[in-house]
Formats: C-alpha cells, sequence, structure tokens
C-alpha cells in the first residue's frame, strides 16, 4: 500500500512539477550524469568554503554543468521520457556543445574582457547565438515553455526598434551581434545577478535541503505538527497548516511541499470530514506559504539580498511577521471550516506526545537552529550553509538507518545536482529578460505606464503590479518571476510613490509566490487536487480563500513598513500585528460563512469590511473595525444555532 501511495505521489509531481519529467533510463549515460552531478556539487561546496572564482568563471562552471546535465536528463518532449532506453545521439550533441560554449568563457576569459573594448569575433558573436539558444531550450525542458517565450519576446523587442516609431518603444533598435554578445558576455545578461547568487547561496541552501531531508525530519515535523494541533477541532487540517510551515523551512518548492506532506494529510483530512477540495486546497495553500517562511524562504530572497544590498538575516527578519500573518490566516480558515462542519479533533490516544517528540528526535532541529544562529551572527550566507550541511550530515549518523554509505553520500551528491537544474535554468533566462530592460529602458517606459494607469494614485499602482506579478506567475518560475518584477515594477514603486524598498520588493515576491494557487494556473492546487481526487478547479478557488491573507497582507506592509522592519518602534508593531491577527479572524470567517453560527449574507459582508479596516493601521479605521466584529459576535451568539443555519453538504 505504502508503495502505491508513493507511486501515485511521484506520477502527481511528473504531471504538474515540470522539474520531475525527467528520463528514467539512461544507459551508459548514468555515469557521466553521476560525474557532472558529484562534480558540480564539490565545486561549490569546495568554492564555499575556500572562495568563489570570479563571477563570470563561477558562472561558467554553475550553468556550462547544469546544461550539459539538462540536456542528458530531460528529452525535448515529456512523453519521451521512458520511450528511449539511453540518451539520443542529438541531445548528447547539444549537452557537450552547451558544455563547450559556456566554458568558452574560461577558457578565453582575458581575451573575452579585452573584447569588449576591442570589438567581438565572428566566432564570439557565433558562441553567444549558440549560448542563448541552448540557454533557452534548456529552460523549455526543465521549466516550461511560457518563460521562454517572455525571454524570446524579449529579444525580439531589442531587434524591431529599427522598424517601429520610438515614441512606441523605449529605444531605438540594436542589431543582432550587439543584444546577443551583450546578454552573454556582459554582467547585466545571463551572467548577471541571478546567476551569480544562484551559484554563490542557492546551490548551497538547495543541497543543504537535499541533505535534511535524507533524516527523518519530514516526518518529525509531522509529528510535531500533529501533537500540537490534533486534538482540537479539525485538528487534521491545522496539523496540515502547521506541517507545511515546518516543512518551508527547508523546502522552496510549493508543488513538491504539496505532495511530499499532502500524501500523508489530505487523506487523513478526507477521513475526517473535510471535502477533497478543501483537503487539497490546505495543503496547496499551507505549502506555498513555505517560500515565505523563513529561514530557507525560496531562491528568489537570495537574489532580493542582491538587489537591495542587504544581509540575508535582514531579508529573513522582514520576512518573519508576513509569513505568521500568513499561515495564521490559513490556520483560521480551516478552524471555521471544521465549526461549520462540526469536525471535531483526534483522540489524545491517537496523537504523539510532544515532550517525547522532543527528547526523541529533537535534534533533528540542529540544522535549522545552526543555519538562523550563524546568519544573525553576521556570516555569508555561503558560511552560514556550508555549517548547515555540515551539521545535517551529523545529524544523519544518529540514527542507523539515515546513515549514509559511499553509493548515498555520491547519489546525494547528485542530487545536490538535479534539484538545482531548473532553478539554474530559471535564472538564466530570467538574465535574459533583466538584461533586455537594462539594455532598452524598458522599465523606465513600464514604471511611466504604471503611473498613467494609477493616475498617480499608489493603490491603483500596487493593484496594476499585483496584477502583473500573478500573470507572470502562472507562467514563469517564482524566482524568474521575482527578477522580472524587481527589475521592472519595483523601481516604479520605489522611486516614484516613495515605497521603502524593502516593502516594494516583498510585495512583488509575494505575489509571484501566490501565483501557484491563483486560478486558472495554479500549479500547487492542481497537484493538491491530484491527491485528494477533487476538481482542481473548485479546489484553486478553496485554496485562495484560504490564503486570502496572501492577497491582503502585502499591501498592508507597502502602507505600513513595520510589518517588515522597517523603522520600527516595538509597541506600534505589537499592536499592528494584533489588529492584523484580529482582521484575518474577521475576513477569514467571511470567506468561510461561519463565525460563531453560520453567517447570514449581511453578516459575512461586514465581517469583511470590519477585517480590512483592522489591517489598515489607522487608530480610527482599526477601532471601528473591532467594534463590527465584536457586534456580529454578539449577535450570533445571542441566536439560536439552528436559526439561519445552512445545511451543510455530506462528505
Amino acid at each position: 500500500m505504502k508503495k502505491l501511495q508513493h507511486n501515485d505521489a511521484q506520477e502527481i509531481l511528473e504531471k504538474y512539477d515540470k522539474e520531475n519529467q525527467f528520463r528514467t533510463k539512461i544507459g551508459k549515460w548514468a555515469w557521466v550524469v553521476t560525474f557532472l552531478g558529484v562534480a558540480l556539487t564539490v565545486f561549490h561546496l569546495y568554492t564555499g568554503y575556500f572562495g568563489t572564482l570570479p563571477s563570470q568563471k563561477q558562472g561558467a562552471v554553475h550553468l556550462g554543468t547544469a546544461l550539459g546535465i539538462i540536456y542528458l536528463l530531460y528529452p525535448a518532449k515529456k512523453e519521451w521520457r521512458n520511450t528511449h532506453k539511453k540518451v539520443p545521439w542529438y541531445d548528447v550533441t547539444l549537452a557537450f556543445t552547451a558544455m563547450y560554449v559556456t566554458y568558452h568563457k574560461i577558457f578565453f576569459f582575458d581575451s573575452i574582457l579585452q573584447s569588449r573594448v576591442s570589438g567581438y569575433s565572428t566566432i564570439d558573436i557565433i558562441i553567444s547565438i549558440l549560448g542563448i539558444a541552448l540557454v533557452l531550450e534548456a529552460t523549455r525542458r526543465t521549466v516550461g515553455l511560457p518563460i521562454v517565450i517572455v525571454a524570446s519576446v524579449a529579444i525580439i523587442y531589442t531587434l524591431v526598434g529599427k522598424y517601429i516609431p520610438t515614441q512606441i518603444l523605449s529605444h531605438p533598435g540594436f542589431s543582432m551581434d550587439r543584444i546577443t554578445t551583450n546578454l552573454w558576455y556582459r554582467e547585466s545578461g545571463i551572467f548577471g545577478t541571478p546567476i551569480q547568487i544562484s551559484a554563490k547561496f542557492i546551490y548551497l541552501f538547495l543541497f543543504f535541503g537535499v541533505i535534511l531531508v535524507h533524516t527523518p525530519i519530514g516526518k518529525f515535523f509531522n509529528d510535531i505538527a500533529f501533537a500540537l494541533t490534533g486534538r482540537f477541532t479539525g485538528g487534521t487540517a491545522k496539523a496540515a497548516v502547521v506541517a507545511s510551515a515546518l516543512q518551508g523551512t527547508v523546502s522552496g518548492s510549493s508543488v513538491g511541499n504539496t505532495v511530499a506532506s499532502g500524501s500523508f494529510t489530505i487523506p487523513m483530512m478526507k477521513k475526517a470530514g473535510f471535502t477533497p477540495e478543501f483537503a487539497g486546497a490546505t495543503e496547496a495553500a499551507a505549502s506555498t506559504g513555505g517560500q515565505i517562511m523563513p529561514p530557507m524562504m525560496g531562491a528568489a530572497a537570495f537574489i532580493m539580498m542582491e538587489y537591495l544590498g542587504v544581509s540575508y538575516a535582514t531579508i529573513m527578519l522582514a520576512a518573519v511577521v508576513p509569513a505568521i500573518l500568513y499561515f495564521t490566516g490559513i490556520f483560521i480558515g480551516t478552524h471555521f471550516e471544521a465549526k461549520k462542519l462540526k469536525i471535531i479533533g483526534l483522540p489524545k490516544s491517537e496523537l504523539p506526545h510532544f515532550k517525547d517528540l522532543l527528547i526523541r528526535d529533537g535534534y533533528m532541529l540542529i540544522p535549522l537552529i545552526v543555519i538562523i544562529g550563524t546568519i544573525m551572527s553576521g556570516f555569508t550566507p555561503q558560511r552560514a550553509a556550508l555549517f548547515g550541511i555540515l551539521s545535517a550530515y551529523l545529524v544523519s549518523l544518529v540514527r542507523k538507518e539515515s546513515r549514509m554509505n559511499v553509493r548515498q553520500i555520491v547519489n546525494i551528491l547528485e542530487q545536490g545536482a538535479r534539484v538545482a537544474l531548473p532553478v539554474i535554468a530559471a535564472v538564466a533566462t530570467a538574465g535574459i529578460i533583466a538584461g533586455v530592460v537594462s539594455i532598452t529602458g524598458l522599465g523606465a517606459k513600464f514604471a511611466s505606464g504604471i503611473i498613467a494607469l494609477s493616475s498617480g494614485h499608489l493603490i491603483l499602482a500596487l493593484f496594476f503590479t499585483m496584477i502583473a506579478c500573478i500573470i507572470l506567475g502562472m507562467g514563469l518560475p517564482t524566482t524568474a518571476n521575482y527578477v522580472v518584477t524587481a527589475t521592472i515594477a519595483a523601481p516604479a514603486l520605489i522611486n516614484d510613490f516613495m515605497v521603502a524598498p524593502l516593502a516594494a520588493h516583498m510585495f512583488v515576491f509575494y505575489f509571484g509566490i501566490v501565483a501557484d494557487i491563483t486560478p486558472p494556473v495554479c500549479l500547487a492546487a492542481y497537484a493538491g487536487a491530484g491527491i485528494a481526487k477533487a476538481n482542481p478547479f473548485k479546489t484553486g478557488v478553496t485554496a485562495v480563500k484560504l490564503a486570502i491573507a496572501a492577497f491582503i497582507i502585502p499591501y498592508v506592509f507597502i502602507y505600513n513598513p513595520m510589518l517588515v522592519l522597517v523603522d520600527v518602534v516595538v509597541w506600534k508593531l505589537i499592536i499592528g500585528v494584533l489588529a492584523a491577527v484580529i482582521g484575518m479572524i474577521g475576513i477569514s470567517s467571511a470567506v468561510i460563512g461561519f463565525f460563531i453560527r453560520n453567517s447570514r449574507i449581511w453578516e459575512r459582508l461586514v465581517l469583511l469590511g470590519a477585517g480590512l479596516m483592522l489591517i489598515i493601521p489607522e487608530f480610527l479605521s482599526s477601532g471601528t473595525g473591532l467594534v463590527l466584529i465584536g457586534v456580529i459576535w454578539y449577535i450570533q451568539r445571542k441566536r439560536p444555532e439552528e436559526e439561519g443555519s445552512t445545511k451543510v453538504p455530506a462528505v
């Protein structure tokens, strides 16, 4: 039965997660993939400890090796994954061509630097065209077509200026050789900030997650969640939220989190009495929040650190309050749904004991404590990741079943590379888009467009930026989405509307993430629906209702940047957080349709308005919202439970 469940989970991953659509049979080339994967991980461990190479060389090894592995592992069509027993000759050719054109930057490093002044040769131009084409194709295979279309349109945009009036575009047009050499050889393109951060920080943190997963920490998180919340109303759903929040500390994948923890929590929620759509939505919404959950967060957080010129500790601390509010909103939503359906908690006899868990398995938290401690102590993210990796390896030695032999160590080193492949491809392609923005001045054009549409009103500018982030997030991975919106949209909010830089970047970061649960393209919700055997679209809609906080919180910290720890006054922060939590109660109860009784339409509208008032950082507004919630509480308290109640559909 366990094997069947594992196969089902893997099938769902392969269906909804492009990253898992790789070949399973590659014959003798498996040795080459293993060698390249192990070598790439060892390279990053070595440079992480002894110091990285110059950014162009570090990025070339990082991207070139990844491209070689991608072409050996990922077929041109996903349907071909299991139809070939070996890698086709053309993919082998593409793999080694991709490695050569990228390593070319290392072999001829000095002459390429000189060419920036003297001009690039014909060979350099051909290599740049090949490199860009191979990056785009590798990204299509690992991430999907939408981001490739966006990058391709961006390149075309740079070429058509001579045929279109300059008042429509933001530039006069560029030649093919100029745009390709700029994107390939200069720091403003493929080998710009995103790939540099990926090579320095992101890879090591992804590997930390791989080695930590080798320990039974996933089961430990689930047990902790059930020990803390399982006995309360709707305990299975609340445990799923807590477990996903904990899982989010070591993983940045919405779909991966949904499948990993949902394989266990979703069947339990259905058994308790929740509808399949609600069970799948709860897991998807909570798992999506993993990308904003410190200390790991998503890969984009490391790029944000570089863009803002602040430490990772600053980013991590800024995310704490929004993450708490996000998961609090989902937690409250599950509570009201459980009360509405009269779903009670699990018997204590069926739940693990919290104290016993900490005594027996508490040591598994050591790697996370090490990561947080080293970052907060002022160490670089690289050093923090290395300390975390070392501590995670030591933790794996505690139990016999998690100790690694030589073969397992080699496998984990290879898995470190495999996990990083989609991220590397995505940030490389995002570099193309960012490079075009830099070369053409598209960012200024976009900013002027936002100002014109919003007529100078911040709330409208935020709304249009939100829509752009969500639309891009439906086709782009979170990291690539952040690179694009941080390059185009965030500067408009900062420069033209005087929004705090950290708040502006967190705003676009947030809305890029929630695209994973926003219909019609909501991959995390689809994955949850696949496990729950539910309607995917209804699951996505329910996930949005549960995660409604995610659509409100970013507006809150734009107007009240103290929530991201900008210009903090402690007592004001405490009051702001308490008011926001009560506001989440009002909003969640309005969305679910239950407060202390089933709510009538007008009561839901009042609760929604009151919740929004409480979130606004202003005394009169918050006070009015609190009074309105108190009034609805009193009215429902006096009303008999049967009056005005609605029939709950059977599960």
